[in-house]
């Protein structure tokens, strides 16, 4: 069982990369489960700047493999914000991100957006490999739903006329960025599990 470190604390996303990565001789130890609580700064200008950092420092620290996904919200009427600082975009939680999101949005007729992750694996050699998905829909008009998480209750899809946090989480499994990035990466597994 080849051993694979998560680079996040987040319960949420912890929850759905173990989903999305169960068919695999791999056990995901995440930094929640040896109770590694360091704050890693993300201070790159791009989700994959952001991701590499936190993985390679996690591969290092405990000399394995790390995987780690940092991803957000675009919206284009928005200039590309909450970008980078979705998660930390009005200082105060998911509920208060999509209400400030929300706030900016009203009245705007172009509610267009999309959800993009970027999903890196890092080796204590400092080799690493990049994997990116995305995820099209809308800003809808008012939160809705309690699946998921983050700005998953504002992000409207059409073609399911419900929210992201709306579906069964079995489908957003099938098809969000995470899982759209996480399929590239599941293709690349035997060059993953063997790399010396």
């Amino acid at each position: 069982m080849k051993k694979i470190m998560i680079a996040s604390q987040n319960t949420h996303k912890i929850k759905e990369l173990r989903a999305l990565f169960l068919h695999h001789e791999v056990e995901l130890i995440s930094l929640k489960d040896v109770n590694d609580h360091e704050e890693i700064t993300e201070d790159g200008q791009t989700f994959f700047e952001n991701a590499l950092k936190k993985a390679m420092h996690v591969a290092k620290k405990y000399n394995l493999p790390a995987m780690s996904d940092d991803s957000g919200l675009i919206v284009y009427a928005l200039d590309g914000r909450p970008g980078i600082y979705s998660a930390r975009y009005s200082g105060h939680g998911d509920h208060q991100n999509n209400l400030k999101v929300l706030h900016e949005m009203k009245g705007v007729e172009d509610r267009r957006a999309y959800f993009i992750s970027s999903i890196v694996i890092a080796y204590p050699n400092g080799d690493f490999k990049a994997y990116e998905g995305k995820f099209d829909g809308y800003i809808g008009q008012e939160e809705r739903g309690s699946n998921g998480f983050g700005y998953d209750a504002i992000f409207y899809l059409p073609e399911y006329q419900k929210t992201s946090a709306e579906i069964e989480p079995e489908l957003k499994n099938r098809i969000s960025h995470r899982a759209k990035a996480m399929a590239l990466l599941v293709e690349d597994i035997d060059a993953i599990l063997n790399h010396e």
